[in-house]
């Protein structure tokens, strides 16, 4: 029950600072960049640092709750193989051509990482798509035989 007033404190404090960078934002000078630039320029970083804080916790929080149950981590570790191997037969499908945008400038050059890990990325998105629309299908072909 400590621990949940102390975080409740905590909370309140962050919420606090918040509030305070946002009224001294609000109370910047409107007719000027230079103030205004000042004045939220704190706001963001301190937005910032929660966003990395919060998702470094997050993050923490979530790799030892896998180490404590061997279960969650071997499903885990056989998803990132799923997706290692989908990975690598996107990168085998895909291609390194040049990459050209629609007033005839280059992108990217044929043969350059850029265009060979976009396309990567896009066979990825499309083999992800049709597996969920697979999946889509089958559930919807198994509640029909269902009823």
């Amino acid at each position: 029950m400590k621990n949940n007033k102390l975080i409740t404190i905590f909370v309140a404090l962050l919420s606090l600072v918040g509030i305070i960078l946002f009224i001294v934002a609000m109370g910047a000078d409107v007719d000027d960049p230079v103030a205004i630039s000042d004045a939220v320029s704190p706001l963001v970083t301190y937005s910032l640092v929660l966003l990395g804080l919060t998702a470094g916790v997050t993050v923490l929080a979530s790799i030892l709750s896998l180490f404590k149950n061997p279960a969650a981590l071997k499903k885990a570790l056989l998803g990132l193989l799923g997706v290692g191997v989908l990975l690598v037969i996107s990168y085998i499908l895909s291609a390194d051509g040049q990459v050209i945008d629609a007033n005839e400038k280059v992108i990217a050059t044929a043969g350059s990482s850029v265009s060979k890990n976009t396309s990567t990325g896009i066979w990825l998105s499309i083999i992800l798509i049709v597996i969920a629309g697979g999946f889509f299908v089958w559930d919807l072909l198994k509640g029909l035989v269902k009823s």
